[in-house]
């Protein structure tokens, strides 16, 4: 909580807000040396704000990594990295099982700039070793997945990508450092998006990605170059998220969790998709891995789309949305929102039923949330 924090000669407590496009300089050959990486110093906000750096600190402190570069959104991450590491005729394998958009992102845009796409089912870590070739430069995955929460051993895959001397790249948005720090398993990144639990309340838009050496530098280079980069006011309202993220998720997790046992002994609900239950394919190793099971849950309904939507409607205290993360609960049907541009053979590939709604669980009361789920 206290990690990256720079109080001015003013002596606030809470984090000062740097509200401005650019900084001036005491002398035009001070102004030379900053632009010139002589001396170090804030320029412009692009790339340099106060505000902005003390998040970054903060959460490179949270998640045991040498730096961290925020960015304007989760999809702005995601981009830096492809952009800042890879290029034309290199290779990147990438899980079935993630988001709806960074699958859109890889195969209808870095498929058009010369970068190769494979996708493999998540959990087979044989299918990723399979799938490498001599140019694969990057491996990415969500670890758990979202909306099936499916999980993979990310030690395992560190391993596979060390020994191909590639990049191994976890999103983990729906863990937060509190329940899972995947650079300590061996990762090379962590992104996130910190619009999600980073943030926690549904307030404002913003990502990051967190490792070291000069693979962050490439990633920074393309971010102040292009400029998909944060706000201070994003960046300050993050700070705050960060200070509650802990107690947060946790209760989150405890009530998903009980949300969970109470929909497998539904007669309407045909499978749910957990890894706190002891019926999901990879619990042993959401025990192992994890320090928690998280906020995130998805069932699947009798009945397919139309059941669905009917229990989704029937709701009143669930927000229809599909953002996640959030202090309220949120419901959505992921067929027809996150992966709903994604084509019929996609959604099958990546498990994505008719019948399949997700929730995020937030903090009203459990025994709320349950009658308001009642068939």
């Amino acid at each position: 909580m206290r990690a990256g924090q720079h109080r001015s000669s003013e002596g606030e407590q809470s984090e000062a807000l740097f509200l401005t496009s650019s900084f001036t300089f005491k002398s035009a050959a001070e102004a030379a040396a900053r632009f010139a990486g002589s001396e170090a110093g804030n320029i412009y906000s692009r790339f340099t704000n106060p505000t902005v750096r003390t998040f970054e600190e903060r959460l490179a402190a949270l998640e045991g990594g040498e730096r961290c570069v925020a960015t304007s959104s989760g999809m702005a991450a995601i981009l830096a990295v492809c952009m800042g590491l890879l290029k034309q005729g290199d290779h990147l394998i990438s899980s079935r099982s993630i988001f709806g958009t960074t699958t859109l992102l890889f195969t209808n845009f870095l498929q058009k700039f010369g970068v190769e796409i494979s996708f493999v089912p998540l959990a087979d870590t044989a299918a990723w070793e399979a799938a490498m070739r001599p140019n694969t430069r990057l491996l990415f995955l969500e670890t758990p997945s979202n909306p099936l929460l499916e999980i993979v051993s990310i030690a395992a895959l560190a391993e596979i990508a060390k020994r191909h001397q590639a990049i191994l790249a976890v999103d983990n948005c729906l863990l937060t450092p509190v329940l899972q720090r995947p650079l300590d398993l061996g990762a090379d990144l962590v992104i996130h998006s910190a619009t999600k639990f980073i943030d926690g309340q549904g307030r404002a838009l913003g990502g990051a990605v967190i490792g070291g050496g000069e693979m962050m530098e490439k990633i920074y280079a393309f971010l102040r170059n292009a400029g998909p980069t944060m706000s201070a006011f994003n960046a300050w309202i993050f700070l705050k998220g960060l200070e509650t993220l802990k107690l947060r998720i946790e209760k989150q997790s405890q009530q998903a969790m009980a949300i969970a046992q109470w929909l497998t002994a539904q007669p309407e609900v045909n499978r749910v998709h957990y890894p706190g239950l002891a019926s999901h394919p990879q619990h042993a190793l959401a025990r192992q891995q994890q320090q928690g099971f998280g906020a995130l849950l998805a069932f699947e309904v009798e009945g397919g789309q139309q059941a669905a939507w009917q229990l989704i409607d029937n709701t009143r205290i669930f927000s229809i949305t599909a953002n996640l993360g959030d202090t309220k609960s949120t419901i959505t049907h992921p067929a027809t929102t996150t992966h709903g541009r994604l084509t019929p053979q996609q959604k099958q590939a990546s498990g994505i039923a008719d019948g399949l709604v997700r929730l995020s669980v937030g903090l009203e009361s459990v025994e709320d949330l349950i009658h308001d789920l009642r068939f």
